[in-house]
């Protein structure tokens, strides 16, 4: 059977009229074949971010569009099966011990912290479905509650079930390490650093990990409707579960064959920054029809009023269309720092507004049309 490798060139492409160029990552694509025996590979995507100068908005210019491209075989497709997601299989009495089996730093070397890329082994023991999370107990014992484990940490899943090896056997965290300075120093203070999150980050391949899980039904790809519109709004992290999402819908031969449109909004603070740009740069020239991809870069662009540009501004650039889709049926996501919504839901207003519409109005029947779907953490 015929797979599709990747290989990573670098292009300089025209935006707009003038004479402005983003130097972006693109991929060329390789014929492989496999034997129906051979185990599926796992397509090579590189993580990091392009750290060149980049804009909100990439444009794809692309000679000869395929009549079809080529997925990746996933199994086993028994996967496929269950009328009804997986739910806490494992809790936090008795985790479930999986296996590191890699942590990669996902960001450039200007990125504000560090986030990594964790890849773990269940053996297909920990089954889930796109949308849900795993718990993680890191090892230690708790300091307010001597003799006890440490609470459990949420993190969404950033890959399909069928994990990034395609084998259903594995799971991938997005995880941001999360540290503490003093604000009187400026120093650092390791005693305060987030345990759990430190302990992934730093983790080799073989550690052990304990998991729980999986749980979460909010953001479970409705998938009733193949030809659906799903808008996925993300800061930082909360790029996971629309990672799974983009995967399933793009990149793996499944069952649930997607004629929909997706539509990625993505907020962080620079372009080193950016999480998983290249996959989705990949998707944006293999289906220019059914994905948009727009970034908001805080530290790097302006909004229409000379502010920092935060994600709630680059929804407000395409409001009217994202308030026509959503009149049509629309599924519109969140996921990440919840101090994100305040700013969305005050845009989201002044847009109907100025629309003539009432926002409370309008967000009661989205979520009555079970359209409008937040977790944020």
């Amino acid at each position: 059977m015929a797979h599709t490798a990747v290989s990573q060139v670098s292009t300089i492409l025209p935006v707009g009229g003038g004479d402005s160029t983003i130097r972006r990552s693109v991929f060329k694509a390789h014929s492989l074949s496999f034997t129906d025996n051979s185990c599926t590979p796992a397509l090579s995507l590189h993580l990091k971010s392009n750290n060149a100068k980049l804009r909100s908005r990439y444009v794809v210019y692309s000679s000869v569009q395929q009549a079809s491209k080529p997925k990746v075989s996933v199994a086993p497709l028994d996967l496929e099966n269950a009328k009804e997601p997986p739910m806490h299989l494992f809790k936090n009495k008795e985790p479930y011990t999986a296996t590191i089996v890699s942590v990669e730093r996902v960001v450039g070397p200007k990125a504000p912290g560090e986030t990594c890329h964790i890849v773990i082994n269940h053996d297909g023991n920990v089954p889930y479905w796109e949308g849900q999370s795993y718990g993680v107990i890191p090892p230690g014992e708790n300091p307010k509650k001597p003799g006890q484990p440490h609470n459990v940490r949420l993190y969404s899943i950033a890959s399909t079930r069928y994990g990034d090896n395609f084998d259903g056997k594995t799971a991938s965290l997005c995880v941001r390490r999360a540290t503490y300075y003093d604000p009187e120093t400026g120093k650092e203070d390791p005693s305060k650093a987030g345990v759990c999150s430190n302990f992934l980050c730093n983790a080799k391949p073989g550690d052990k990990v304990n998991i729980t899980g999986p749980s979460g039904k909010i953001l479970l790809l409705p998938e009733d409707d193949p030809k659906a519109t799903h808008i996925m709004v993300a800061t930082g992290t909360g790029i996971a579960p629309y990672r799974s999402y983009l995967r399933r819908m793009f990149m793996e031969n499944v069952p649930f064959k997607f004629g929909g449109l997706a539509w990625l909004f993505l907020g962080v603070a620079n372009t080193d920054s950016l999480l998983y740009h290249d996959e989705f740069s990949k998707y944006l020239q293999d289906y220019p029809d059914q994905f948009k991809y727009d970034i908001a870069l805080s530290r790097e662009q302006k909004n229409a009023n000379g502010g920092k540009m935060y994600v709630q501004d680059k929804i407000e650039e395409y409001s009217d269309e994202v308030f026509k889709l959503l009149d049509g049926g629309a599924h519109i996501y969140f996921c990440g720092l919840k101090g994100m919504m305040p700013g969305i839901q005050d845009t989201l207003r002044r847009v109907a507004e100025e629309r003539g519409e009432n926002w409370d109005e309008k967000l009661s029947q989205l979520k009555k049309n079970k359209q409008w779907h937040v977790e944020v953490y």
